[in-house]
């Protein structure tokens, strides 16, 4: 092998290597995007209400299945009817708000948008109202709207839009920790902004707050909640680089992890293209000083 030849595919291994460590560690820079504590609508505006209103969480709490809620089409049906296959992205909104529900709706969408996860064949999203006069309408006019926003088939079936009777509204609220309060002299729901990940069992898996929710955190998420069956291998390896925080609802960066992967990653590249050059160098040797080497 000529030097020059030499000096070209010792080039390659180094850009390879750098390439690896810089993927590995690329996601330092973007992991502070997401929303780190609840936004809060308060439409009384006093401090009392403030006390009230939050997302508290209870890691691994069971959802109560046999709740009974109408979907879009004002059928009667039982809160386990949507769990059992798929993680759940669940949502606590009311769809005649001003203004936060919106927001975490919007969120969710944009976020399931930038994912390769499919809503409908990787995980469902259960949004229920909070406010128990809405009606079967207007959770059909927002399943019509966001189905059609998300552009792919699965939103269809995989996203659902709820009502129901005040008393069932609370217990799943209660369940996962939702706090809301209704004003009587604005007529608006006081509530925090946030969404929960449920296991496919109906246990609450994860907190995300804000309005904004990282792709890759949610897909993470969603991952863990599945037990493994969703995602792919770039998935697991990412769940080895980064820790769910619950006290900011978000995904941590592990730094020694990424570092030993990292280098796991440049040494074995190293070794691979050690190989290739060492088996080139060999085939171009002439056959008879291959014969004296072999």
């Amino acid at each position: 092998m000529t030097g020059s030849k030499q000096s070209r595919l010792k080039g390659k291994v180094a850009m390879l290597a750098s390439a690896l460590a810089a993927v590995l560690l690329a996601p330092i820079g973007a992991r502070a995007q997401a929303d780190p504590l609840p936004v809060m609508q308060n439409p009384t505006g006093t401090p009392g209400a403030m006390k009230q209103i939050g997302i508290d969480q209870k890691l691994d709490a069971q959802v109560p299945l046999d709740l009974e809620f109408r979907n879009e089409r004002g059928e009667l049906v039982p809160l386990r009817s949507f769990f059992g296959k798929r993680p759940v992205v669940l949502t606590l909104v009311y769809y005649q708000c001003p203004m936060l529900c919106t927001f975490v709706l919007n969120g969710v969408l944009n976020s399931a948008k930038n994912m390769s996860l499919e809503i409908g064949k990787d995980f469902d999203v259960v949004t229920v109202s909070i406010d128990p006069t809405e009606t079967p309408a207007l959770a059909e006019a927002k399943h019509t709207m966001y189905a059609g926003l998300y552009e792919r088939p699965g939103a269809v079936a995989g996203w659902h839009f709820l009502t129901g009777e005040d008393s069932t509204i609370h217990q799943l609220a209660n369940a996962v920790g939702f706090r809301y309060i209704y004003d009587k002299v604005s007529q608006q729901y006081g509530h925090a902004s946030g969404i929960m990940v449920l296991t496919p069992e109906g246990r609450v898996s994860r907190y995300f707050y804000g309005i904004t929710y990282m792709p890759r955190d949610l897909r993470l998420a969603l991952v863990e909640a599945s037990g493994g069956k969703v995602g792919s291998p770039v998935d697991q390896i990412l769940l080895t680089c980064y820790r769910y925080d619950p006290m900011t609802g978000k995904y941590g960066l592990v730094i020694s992890r990424v570092v030993r992967l990292a280098g796991i990653a440049t040494v074995l590249a190293i070794g691979g293209m050690v190989f290739v050059l060492r088996r080139k160098e060999h085939y171009e040797l002439p056959a008879e000083e291959r014969g004296r080497k072999g």
